[in-house]
């Protein structure tokens, strides 16, 4: 039996509905998930010890997922986690500028959970 910790996975979603869909997929897989529901609590959370990933909406109540991923990326102990953009926002350049400022993988919504956990197995994967 692996007796490494569970992955925990930071889930900053703003819709509630969402976030419980991810919550309870993760959870499934044996994942331990934190939940901001925007963007002030996920700004929070990088004085904290960082997680094995986050799942990160763009479009959050005070600060975006844009914003969040820049200074996820310029904080000590949080360069390297993988962060997994999941957002409404389809559009190319929207999809280019977050991988540009360091989102490891983006999925839009509406989307397939479990094509989401399998991104997020393969970004934990390749982070471990």
């Amino acid at each position: 039996m692996n007796e490494r910790a569970a992955p925990r996975v930071l889930v900053v979603e703003d819709e509630e509905d969402i976030a419980y869909i991810l919550r309870f997929l993760f959870q499934r897989e044996g994942f331990t998930v934190d939940h901001a529901a925007d963007g002030r609590e996920a700004l929070a959370r990088l004085e904290q010890p960082p997680p094995h990933a986050v799942v990160l909406d763009i479009m959050l109540p005070y600060h975006d997922g844009i914003e969040i991923v820049e200074r996820l990326r310029a904080q000590p102990g949080w360069r390297d986690v993988p962060v997994l953009m999941l957002t409404a926002k389809a559009r190319e350049v929207d999809i280019v500028r977050a991988l540009d400022l360091g989102a490891d993988d983006y999925v839009t919504k509406p989307f397939q959970p479990e094509e989401v956990l399998a991104r997020l197995r393969r970004l934990l994967r390749r982070a471990a």
